[in-house]
Order: structure tokens, then sequence, then C-alpha cells
């Protein structure tokens, strides 16, 4: 299953996207983050169900105080892409 989530709020500049990383090789999750243009941070992430909500519950929850989350938009899919790893995308 892969989640497409778009996380708003204090998101970069403030080591979101490490964070991100960290936790998930931490939780076995894989797929990737990045800064989007307009200030959001944009992942896609696959896993069980279960397992993308719980990374995601931990994202809203468990990083540093720098970072603060107003939204969090998520789409399911059952769709599979077979990443092995997790990585941050600078483009």
């Amino acid at each position: 299953m892969i989640a497409h989530v778009i996380v708003s709020g204090r998101v970069q500049g403030v080591g979101f996207r490490y964070s991100v990383y960290q936790k998930a090789l931490e939780q076995g999750i894989c797929g990737w983050v990045r800064n989007l243009e307009d200030g959001t941070v944009e992942l896609e992430i696959e896993g069980t169900k279960e397992a993308l909500d719980n990374f995601l519950e931990t994202i809203k929850t468990g990083l540093h105080l720098f970072i603060k989350i107003t939204g969090m938009d998520v789409h399911y899919s059952n769709e599979e892409k077979g990443y092995r790893n997790f990585w941050i995308k600078y483009e």
C-alpha cells in the first residue's frame, strides 16, 4: 500500500525531512520525502496500512519542538512501487 502525504505548517528549515528520514529507518518504512515550493513537504511511503498509520502518527506527535504540523493530507492507494529504502529527494 502507498500513502501520498502533503504536510503543512512549520516544516521547512527546521529539520523535518531529516527527522522523517530517521523515523522511517527506525520503523522500516520505505519511500521518500521532499520539500515543495509552496512551503509544504511531500512524502510517498509504502508499507501495510497499519505500519503507515503508525508512522504518520509518530510524525504528528514524535518530532522535535521546532516542527509544527498544522495539516496532513493523506491519500492511500493499493498500488505497490517496490521501494526498498527511504531517501530525501533534493530537487
